[in-house]
């Protein structure tokens, strides 16, 4: 019977899988043939233990939240020697903490990645690989489904800095190819995207950065390392705001890139300079989150095919976007690529205004009215009215963003609860 290797602890510095240990999915055997063989252990283990050392201080069986700003030498010599030798030990807040580091291990662990560098949200993560990757006189090229607000960062700000950005239409691989010029330094998408969740050919998407000699970027957050593997296609940088899935509870803000060594060498240091660090106390909400990882995306995924059935089939309803139904443009692509498909479900209401529209998202009394997702609380909103509000009717359109849209966020609950009370809404405003 094969043994399960388990990620390095924390002892060990970061995991650094070999070529051997690399699988389509998590738990595969290293050899099938050879049942001596050590298999990588599966995800909900990996969320469990990865990263962490078997014995923690003071024989804790969690990792103990460090609340220092400082750290401190026992002489002058052991200043030195930190500097010399790159020891493993903090040094001051900004640059660092022990929790932190054991958050980065994991994340880089269930993501199949050699490191991951951890922000204080996932804009934060964005912004800080792009201004450690990018320089004057750079271009960077978008699907036009990413997070609106990561394309403004970049049109509204990095343009100052003389870096030109770049969209093409979502999943247009030959548009994104034909835009590449010898200034193109890197590719950027999410998959799924949000709100309209198109999926992303990942081999297509990296096949056109190595080709080109343009790094690569995914945008995982919808999908989680559960449901999806950019790093195993050949993906350059995996980033997830770790406020959505990852954390869980709608509780903490958080943001990580993922990738090798070389890749990120450098982004932890100015992520120190410009100081987007996690508390220590926001650093054990993220790893206490992590722990019920799997059976919170199990259930997810559970909840989002049911609610998207439920809808698909209400008469009341004009179209339905959840990449697990056939009806869904890229569903055979999903189905190839990912494990589960999520909790996110965005569906059209027919023949309705934005007031019959919101009447909807009123009447329900389970999920609450907010923005974000991927937390045990399911959540709904209005995209037209919690995040476009200020658009032009034109701006809207090009963000593909129409009066009758609605998102809503699946959380863990029962899913018949949540089908039951979503009937009763469409039911009570019609």
């Amino acid at each position: 019977m094969s043994s399960i290797k388990l990620p390095r602890s924390s002892e060990q510095h970061v995991d650094r899988p070999t070529s051997s240990e690399k699988s389509t999915q998590p738990g595969q055997a290293a050899d099938p043939a050879d049942p001596t063989t050590p298999r990588r252990a599966q995800t909900s283990t990996t969320s469990v233990h990865a990263g962490e050392s078997r014995q923690k201080p003071a024989d804790s069986i969690t990792d103990p939240i460090f609340c220092a700003s400082t750290y401190t030498f026992s002489d002058t010599q052991a200043v030195i020697d930190y500097i010399e030798q790159d020891q493993a030990r903090e040094e001051y807040g900004r640059y660092g903490n022990p929790g932190e580091r054991v958050a980065e291990r994991k994340l880089a662990a269930l993501e199949g990645g050699e490191t991951s560098v951890l922000f204080s949200s996932g804009m934060a993560a964005i912004v800080g690989l792009l201004m450690a990757k990018l320089n004057s006189g750079d271009e960077i090229i978008f699907f036009d489904e990413c997070y609106h607000r990561s394309r403004e960062f970049c049109k509204k700000h990095l343009s100052r800095f003389g870096v030109t950005t770049r969209q093409v239409p979502a999943c247009d691989y030959d548009a994104m190819a034909a835009a590449i010029t010898p200034q193109t330094k890197m590719l950027v998408s999410e998959s799924p995207t949000n709100p309209h969740l198109s999926i992303v050919d990942l081999d297509r998407f990296a096949e056109i950065g190595h080709k080109h000699h343009v790094d690569t970027l995914i945008d995982a957050t919808l999908a989680t390392p559960y449901n999806l593997r950019p790093i195993e296609a050949g993906i350059d940088y995996v980033l997830h705001s770790a406020t959505k899935y990852l954390g869980g509870h709608n509780d903490l803000l958080a943001g990580v890139v993922v990738g090798s060594n070389e890749k990120l060498d450098g982004l932890r240091d100015l992520r120190g300079i410009t100081g987007a660090v996690n508390s220590p106390h926001n650093c054990y909400l993220l790893l206490r989150g992590l722990k019920t990882f799997e059976l919170r995306i199990q259930r997810h995924n559970e909840n989002g095919q049911r609610v998207a059935e439920f809808l698909e089939a209400h008469p009341r309803i004009e179209k339905v976007l959840y990449p697990g139904l056939p009806s869904h443009k890229y569903h055979e692509l999903a189905k190839k690529t990912m494990r589960g498909f999520g909790g996110l479900v965005t569906f059209f209401v027919k023949d309705a205004d934005w007031r019959k529209t919101g009447d909807i998202v009123d009447a329900v009394q389970i999920p609450k009215i907010a923005p974000s997702l991927g937390g045990v609380e399911s959540l709904i909103e209005q995209p037209l009215v919690m995040s476009y509000y200020e658009c032009t009717p034109e701006e809207r359109k090009a963000f593909g963003i129409s009066d009758n849209m609605i998102r809503l966020a699946c959380g863990i609950e029962n899913p018949d609860d949540l089908v039951t009370d979503l009937a009763q809404a469409l039911d009570t405003t019609a």
